[in-house]
């Protein structure tokens, strides 16, 4: 009798960063396409050129269109805190100004909330977002924005731009009569978006690098690859540049020469910079979490509380005049003007001013986080400016580096985009010695506040946008 061939035992596991061998006489496998070949095939593909060529001329109505919203902004904002105040004769807005302005953006954005198409854009408390922008929305997500941001709002420009050009994008696919795929709309909603938020950070690379994380490109494995690398090569600068400057010694760069002398950093820089990174890091994750709940709040009363949240952020404001005598559009404002007058003279600011200016704007940020329209990006870069100028006469810290780790470290706890972050701080700031600290504390900040419990809302939270 002949016994049943035994059944072949699996062959063991390959090791880890070794290519398993054939086993003998098994088939080959047929060779695997090189990722040069596959990118290559893409590129041929007759429907993705049509798409990059649709994509490149739709970046031409997106930015005219995004530049005549925001000059917009900008115009209504002017005549609503300093030109109506002036012709009413009064040198600057009163303390009790951003009453009535935030009463009537309530009565406008709750409405626009509860009854138009898309509930006027994302609340800024979820985050920032490429997708789900319809053009039947488009109309709901302006009137929210005109109504939020010139009127007072604790927020900026950036989501609604986002909105606008991913909307746009849409429109003009639907009018070219572009077939409909889920394809195209991922990729025309990005591009439009992009070629929409290139015109208020005014690079195309923050653009780009902040759909790249917006988009979810990679998802949680992108942070977990590059936060490590974000970490190695901040900490391998300074120590790069500490060396180099011990010894004297010249390895070469690839750098230009800045005519203005940048800071010189040193241990207390960085130690402190951690510190405050990771102290930014929770009050940031704080303000966020509990912008979520005001918008699961809202969410059950739409109209009446978000009148109550839109008089809370100038009840914060108003205060804010009333205790430090300076303008409430230090507080009722993105914080997008004010961060440079902050920048550049930081000791016209007394601590109580700073003091005052965290604690209410930072309140009324967390109302309009909840309750109005916007995006989280301004106040968050300025809330970590004010920050850094307040911890500044710490022993050996500088302004310039106070102010470099405190912003970086607020828009990565709050944006949860660390690499985004890193960029467009050290763009803003415009100096490469500070780079090492900025990549640091961003992403300190962003860990610290990534591990920190996440806040749970009620399913019917204000995520309905």
């Amino acid at each position: 009798m002949v016994e049943p061939n035994p059944r072949p035992e699996p062959a063991p596991p390959p090791e880890p960063g070794l290519p398993s061998e054939p086993r003998p006489g098994a088939p080959a496998e047929p060779p695997q396409p090189q990722a040069a070949d596959r990118l290559r095939d893409i590129l041929l593909t007759p429907g993705y050129l049509k798409l990059l060529v649709f994509c490149a001329l739709i970046g031409i109505p997106v930015s005219l269109a995004a530049f005549w919203f925001l000059v917009a902004l900008h115009e209504l904002e002017h005549f609503l805190w300093a030109d109506l105040p002036r012709h009413l004769g009064w040198n600057g807005p009163a303390w009790w100004w951003p009453l009535p302005l935030l009463l009537v953006s309530g009565l406008i954005v709750g409405p626009v909330v509860a009854r138009l198409p898309g509930a006027g854009g994302h609340v800024p408390a979820s985050g920032l977002h490429t997708g789900g922008t319809l053009p039947v929305t488009l109309p709901g997500v302006l009137i929210a924005a005109l109504a939020s941001l010139p009127f007072g709002a604790v927020l900026g420009p950036e989501a609604p731009l986002i909105a606008l050009g991913g909307g746009l994008a849409l429109l003009f696919r639907d009018l070219a009569r572009v077939p409909a795929t889920p394809q195209s709309t991922a990729l025309l909603g990005a591009a439009g978006a992009a070629a929409a938020i290139a015109v208020i950070f005014g690079s195309p690379l923050v653009a780009a690098v902040l759909l790249i994380e917006i988009a979810g490109v990679g998802g949680p494995r992108l942070s977990a690859v590059m936060l490590p690398a974000l970490l190695s090569s901040g900490v391998g600068a300074l120590v790069f540049t500490g060396f180099g400057r011990w010894t004297g010694l010249q390895t070469g760069s690839l750098g230009l020469k800045l005519p203005s002398p940048a800071p010189r950093l040193d241990g207390p820089d960085v130690g402190w910079a951690l510190l405050m990174a990771v102290a930014i890091g929770i009050a940031m994750r704080a303000v966020l979490s509990a912008g979520q709940k005001v918008g699961a709040y809202i969410s059950g009363a739409v109209v009446v509380r978000t009148v109550l949240c839109a008089l809370g952020a100038a009840v914060c404001a108003a205060l804010y005049a009333l205790l430090t005598g300076r303008s409430p559009a230090e507080v009722a404002s993105s914080g997008q003007s004010t961060i440079s007058a902050l920048a550049s003279s930081p000791h016209a600011w007394s601590i109580g001013a700073l003091v005052a200016v965290l604690a209410l704007k930072g309140t009324a940020y967390t109302l309009c986080l909840g309750g109005l329209r916007g995006g989280p990006i301004f106040p968050a870069l300025f809330l970590g400016a004010a920050a850094g100028v307040l911890l500044a006469p710490l022993p050996g810290f500088g302004v310039l580096p106070a102010m470099a780790a405190g912003m970086a470290a607020a828009t990565a706890a709050t944006l949860r985009l660390p690499v985004s972050s890193v960029v467009l701080v050290a763009l803003l700031l415009g100096s490469p010695d500070l780079m090492p600290l900025v990549i640091i504390a961003g992403a300190v900040a962003f860990i610290t506040a990534e591990l920190l419990p996440a806040v749970s809302v009620d399913a019917g939270d204000a995520s309905r946008a």
